[in-house]
């Protein structure tokens, strides 16, 4: 995902409610958002090209979902794959406790990320940029390609959306209206990050439309208090015209 915003523990019937963008390249292969035929629990879409995902939840009540951060002079190509530290712990049976200890212990072998990770008990985010990694307390957060909360110009505007977008639930209309938000923002409000002025222009807005790469599909997740999910992710192509919508609706398992 490019940009992730987070009401955790904020409406007092949905707990956990998100709002993401995935930005890639439209050559890219990809599956839509489903259940998994070798793990029927998880619900996540799939990178076809070096596997793993961006973003999940399980019937059990497990959630991940995961940004890159945005270094061009740090890449490397050798790197492990990201997706995977979404997809693992989705598959995976390990405590939250464990898997963070365990992340971090690996972090290294990744170029730079963002992980945020939930059970339906806790939410925390780890990056290894930084080295941080923090259990959330109740607020509204956004991600988007550096640290937690960096107040980038989308992710602002973005979280404010988001707040007011609340007062509608379980409608998610609202939802999708700000992941589709096209504002490039002033070149005096950009963060510089290590690619040309007209890219930073590009991505600065929340849905990013540019040539041959841009936003994928926009996804919003709703977990009221019982446990009970609402999935929706909008697919989109690649001259900005709305693909297939996929909705998923169902109530928890036993927790993994």
């Amino acid at each position: 995902m490019c940009l992730i915003l987070v009401a955790w523990q904020v409406h007092p019937d949905y707990p956990l409610v998100v709002a993401a963008n995935r930005d890639e390249f439209f050559a890219r292969p990809t599956l839509a958002a489903d259940f998994w035929p070798e793990a029927p629990d998880l619900l996540a879409g799939r990178d076809l090209e070096a596997g793993g995902t961006w973003m999940g939840v399980t019937r059990g009540g497990r959630f991940a979902a995961l940004t890159n951060f945005r270094d061009p002079q740090s890449h490397r190509r050798d790197a492990a794959t990201r997706g995977g530290l979404v997809a693992d712990f989705l598959r995976g049976h390990e405590s939250m406790t464990d898997y963070l200890s365990g992340v971090r212990a690996r972090a290294g072998a990744y170029n730079g990320f963002n992980l945020l990770l939930g059970d339906g008990r806790r939410l925390a985010w780890i990056g290894n940029v930084d080295g941080g990694a923090r259990d959330l307390e109740p607020g509204v957060f956004g991600i988007s390609n550096h640290l937690l909360d960096t107040p980038w110009p989308k992710v602002e505007a973005a979280k404010s959306a988001l707040r007011d977008a609340l007062a509608a639930l379980p409608d998610d209309a609202a939802f999708f209206h700000l992941l589709h938000d096209d504002t490039i923002h002033p070149d005096t409000a950009l963060p510089r990050t290590g690619v040309s002025l007209e890219w930073e222009r590009l991505l600065s807005a929340a849905f990013v439309k540019a040539p041959g790469y841009g936003t994928r599909s926009s996804t919003v997740l709703i977990m009221d208090k019982a446990g009970e999910t609402r999935f929706a992710e909008q697919t989109w192509l690649e001259d900005a015209s709305p693909g297939p919508l996929v909705r998923h609706r169902f109530k928890p398992t036993s927790a993994s």
